[in-house]
């Protein structure tokens, strides 16, 4: 019994509860194995543990903010060349600027679509192609 292809492991941090089950049911539907997280202390242990292919991360949350997290990310030698892909609702110049100075890798405004959650990992993860691409 051959074992198919392992998913594309993807992690949201979000401390909204529907963003996070968005995005899960989203991701999910492509094929990929989603871990979620509320805020950066609860992602950080559990990117040792999952090791996923890429991040989504809201701007704003409590105890440790995306910015932060991003920066964190980065900085380790192990997870640095992970894509971090921010997350806001705000997306003016400064956010988009600051997210870069942290090391993200792309900035999505908030609502965010299936497209542009699978355009961004299409974008930043070499190799991926949706399974869902054929679905309705």
């Amino acid at each position: 019994m051959g074992q198919p292809e392992a998913a594309l492991k993807v992690m949201v941090i979000d401390d909204s509860k529907t963003i996070r089950r968005t995005a899960q049911m989203l991701l999910g539907e492509a094929g990929c194995t989603v871990i979620t997280a509320t805020d950066g202390f609860d992602a950080l242990a559990k990117i040792v543990d999952h090791r996923p292919d890429i991040i989504f991360v809201d701007v704003l949350m409590p105890r440790l903010d995306g910015y932060q997290t991003c920066a964190v990310i980065k900085h380790n030698s192990i997870f640095k060349d992970t894509p971090v892909v921010m997350l806001s609702s705000r997306d003016g110049l400064f956010d988009k600027a600051r997210g870069r100075a942290v090391g993200s890798d792309q900035f999505l405004t908030k609502p965010f679509s299936k497209e542009e959650l699978l355009e961004a990992i299409k974008a930043h993860v070499p190799g991926f192609a949706a399974e869902a691409q054929h679905a309705p």
